[in-house]
């Protein structure tokens, strides 16, 4: 069952991936200047994302932007 969404728009329109409680999810927005990644993941029963400067075919920086809660409550069971 689906519980992380993840959608795109480009030029041949809007596409939608899920992720489960297990898998997560993970997206990617990329230039010829380096990308920045999302993870979306549970931890300890919580909703949480991981958003990274990264490299993209090996041009960029890394760093990461925030690694934290999804919402602003935290839940104590997924």
């Amino acid at each position: 069952m689906s519980y992380f969404y993840g959608t795109i728009t480009g030029d041949k329109g809007e596409a939608t991936r899920c992720g489960s409680k297990v898998s997560g999810i993970e997206t990617w927005c990329a230039s010829w200047d380096g990308a920045i990644r999302c993870s979306a993941y549970i931890k300890n029963g919580v909703d949480w994302v991981r958003v990274e400067k990264t490299l993209w075919k090996g041009v960029g920086e890394y760093k990461v932007i925030y690694d934290g809660p999804i919402g602003k409550k935290r839940r104590l069971n997924g």
